[in-house]
């Protein structure tokens, strides 16, 4: 017995529930065009109900877009970059956008290659703004929108989304010196430009006080060389009282040698770092942080590559407001 199929519902079909044109349609699905709050509830009430979706091979024949956009991390395995791609999918996700993931991997120079070819498939890229000179003014030469994320825009015609990060060190410092610590050290991320930001602003909070200064370099930002310079950082010479690192990762990884070493934390020393990540909260003690609002800087980027590949926005800075995450692994000793 042939039973008959139903018919998939058509823009045409939308367009009459919602009692617009199908150029109305095709405009606000696209973001191409905003309408008053009643007609975009009764398009978007007819796409629910007729379970229509705009076919992404159409749109590219209609708009020459792809209705995808990629984002490239610099360590997928950094719950901070994960978070900003959380908040960019939600944002894609409004405009009917497929989000493309690719990974650095934290090398100094990330395969040009495949960011170009990532850039062919895409109408649009978020990147870091600490990607390597030469891979930056590749992606500047192109056509291809970017948004950049982490630091100002390399050049003034392209948007970037970003915390302060000297005033993020600066309200960091300031906790550590209203709680009593003076002696300072910092485990630093040379490869990222932010890196000393922070460090100066950890500083510039001291100003004033009688405070000592020590700086160590990380060769990656991950956990791993945070254990690798537990030992270094607090047993060579005078212990720090206070160790603040460029990021979570490497100030969890610094706490987890200094309890293999036999150093207290909070009790001999206090360990912060920056990115307010998940496992931080859950780590015993668990770890002061400084949030630089990664989801935030997902969701803001997102929006800023819409209406890039749009043609409906200009090149600004969006400078998104940290905030102090205060936890055990500060505490001050009674």
């Amino acid at each position: 017995m042939n039973i008959p199929r139903k018919r998939a519902p058509t823009i045409r079909d939308v367009a009459l529930a919602a009692g617009v044109s199908t150029a109305t349609v095709s405009k606000f699905v696209n973001a191409s065009q905003r309408f008053s709050v009643e007609v975009e509830a009764r398009i978007s009430q007819a796409v629910t109900q007729l379970g229509w979706s705009l076919n992404p091979m159409a749109r590219g024949m209609n708009t020459g877009l792809t209705g995808n956009v990629g984002i490239v991390l610099q360590d997928i395995r950094n719950p901070h970059f994960t978070s900003m791609v959380k908040g960019a999918a939600r944002e894609a996700a409004k405009v009917q956008m497929n989000l493309i993931v690719a990974d650095a991997a934290e090398t100094r120079e990330p395969e040009l290659a495949v960011l170009k070819a990532l850039s062919r498939r895409v109408d649009g890229l978020i990147v870091s703004a600490r990607l390597p000179p030469p891979v930056i003014e590749a992606l500047l030469a192109g056509s291809t929108p970017v948004v950049f994320y982490g630091g100002p825009s390399p050049d003034a015609a392209h948007h970037s989304v970003c915390c302060d990060s000297y005033q993020a060190g600066r309200i960091l410092g300031r906790h550590l010196r209203d709680r009593g610590y003076r002696r300072i050290s910092y485990i630093a991320f040379p490869t990222a430009r932010w890196s000393d930001e922070r460090w100066q602003g950890v500083q510039q909070a001291f100003q004033g006080q009688d405070a000592q200064f020590t700086q160590f370099e990380a060769t990656a930002p991950v956990s791993e060389e945070g254990e690798r310079l537990a030992s270094v950082v607090l047993l060579s010479g005078e212990m720090p009282d206070a160790v603040v690192a460029f990021n979570d990762l490497l100030a969890l990884g610094l706490m987890a040698e200094a309890r293999a070493l036999g150093v207290q934390v909070p009790g001999q020393v206090a360990i912060a770092g920056f990115d307010n990540i998940a496992y931080g909260r859950f780590c015993s003690p668990a770890l002061t942080s400084v949030d630089m609002m990664s989801e935030a800087v997902g969701e803001v980027a997102m929006r800023r590559l819409v209406q890039a590949i749009q043609g409906t926005r200009g090149s600004e800075v969006d400078v998104l407001t940290s905030r102090l995450v205060v936890r055990e692994s500060t505490a001050v000793s009674s």
